[in-house]
């Protein structure tokens, strides 16, 4: 205890009088964000002009974002590859994730198939016209011997200059492998790169502060630049994809978690935030960064987190898989195109080739879509029509996309055993339910 001038005591270690006040707090991201949601649509309805000059603002969130994916991503897969046991591990769990991928995309595109066919959608649709300049340029298809030379980089720095996934994934994985054998050299390059990696966190820790001020311009520039008439005239296609993909959120996702023997209902408690923010911002990149740091809190060694999600981000989109598929059968249907068992068949061969590593194709889901479309003779005025109401569908495929690589990361990493459930201590309940 310490008198001062006036003879008052004052408590040695008193902090000062500005700090003392109290604090504004403000809610969770999660609350903001629907905050940021009904404001986006209010303003897109009662200032459509001004709302649509707002995509800048999201537009400049979303570069925030790129900035740092890059610089993240190549440090953590070097540096999760390195600290490995050895390039068998790698390779073992590279195996892996590319199997379940593969596994679990088939089944969901042959239920999409499946489901859109008996249900007949899209049949008696009338589309009505397209202006010409919408499909301007997508009369293209892929070309696989290219999409595999793509993966190899010519330059490594002119691929992470364009922000090439698959690129920046095999040379990483490559260098991370050539650390491990040189021993204790390797030390200092694995910290920096380690730093690096911190530090990009630290910098998307402070963008992300800036989601709902990103949501508002979202949602007010998309309801006043599209409207909602052309959502009403397609909504049978809308409700039918986001009826798809709670079926696999409930159904096969608890599922695979039944075989696997993980906590799913747990994982979604631990990120469900995350999720919602990629549904409301259309953007699996938004959530990488902190979904790593939720899934290692979780349970998830870092280690098999900063693999296999990057991964999973090029070969394990359920969301677009699923929309592909949805989206020929009601194109077919729509333009009355018959639907033979040797076309379905057809068509689930090519979209499960094309479906996989095309993340960082520009412009993928139409690419994918009019290939897949002209193997049966959809017409490409049909995929501009469905690019029309894009933006709401996006919204429930990016989120099932994040579930399905979350729980994936969850599955390897349980597979390899490197993962401790760290909820079970503090909930009760999970001693009794492990789904």
């Amino acid at each position: 205890m310490l008198m001062s001038n006036s003879g008052t005591v004052v408590a040695e270690n008193a902090p000062p009088a500005e700090s003392r006040r109290r604090r504004i707090t403000l809610p969770p991201l999660g609350v903001q964000v629907l905050i940021a949601l009904v404001v986006g649509a209010l303003l897109g309805v009662a200032a459509p002009a001004f709302s649509d000059e707002l995509k800048i603002v999201g537009d400049g969130f979303i570069r925030l974002i790129k900035m740092t994916i890059v610089p993240l991503i190549f440090p953590l897969i070097v540096v999760s590859v390195a600290r490995m046991e050895s390039a068998k591990t790698v390779g073992r769990m590279a195996t892996k994730a590319l199997l379940y991928f593969e596994i679990v995309t088939t089944v969901i595109l042959a239920f999409t198939l499946f489901a859109a066919f008996v249900s007949g959608i899209g049949k008696g649709a009338n589309l009505g016209s397209v202006d010409p300049a919408d499909t301007e340029g997508i009369g293209r298809s892929v070309d696989l011997k290219n999409l595999f030379l793509h993966i190899i980089p010519e330059n490594v720095f002119a691929s992470a200059g364009e922000g090439e996934l698959l690129s920046i994934l095999f040379f990483a994985v490559f260098l991370g492998m050539a650390l491990t054998k040189i021993g204790d050299k390797a030390k200092p390059v694995v910290a920096v790169f380690d730093a690096v990696a911190d530090a990009m966190f630290q910098m998307i820790t402070w963008i992300i502060k800036l989601t709902p001020l990103a949501v508002v311009a979202f949602v007010a520039y998309n309801t006043a630049h599209y409207g909602w008439d052309l959502v009403v005239k397609l909504a049978v296609f809308v409700l039918v994809f986001y009826a798809a993909v709670l079926v696999v959120l409930v159904v096969l996702f608890p599922l695979i978690a039944v075989v696997f023997r993980v906590p799913y209902v747990r994982m979604l408690r631990a990120v469900g935030d995350l999720l919602f923010l990629s549904f409301v911002t259309r953007s699996s990149e938004v959530v990488l960064a902190p979904l790593i740091e939720r899934l290692d809190k979780f349970g998830v060694d870092r280690k098999v987190s900063s693999f296999t999600l990057p991964l999973g981000y090029s070969f394990n989109a359920d969301g677009a898989t699923m929309y592909e598929g949805l989206a020929v059968v009601f194109l077919a249907h729509a333009y009355g195109v018959e639907l033979t068992v040797p076309r379905l068949i057809t068509t689930l061969l090519v979209l499960m080739l094309l479906t996989k590593g095309i993340a960082g194709v520009p412009s993928a889901s139409i690419v994918v879509l009019f290939s897949a479309g002209a193997t049966i003779g959809l017409p490409a005025e049909g995929i501009a029509i469905l690019l029309a109401v894009d933006f709401v569908v996006d919204m429930a495929r990016t989120g099932l996309n994040v579930t399905g690589n979350s729980l994936a990361a969850l599955v390897i990493a349980k597979s390899e055993g490197r993962f401790t459930d760290r909820t079970k201590a503090a909930d009760p309940v999970a001693e009794k339910v492990e789904v």
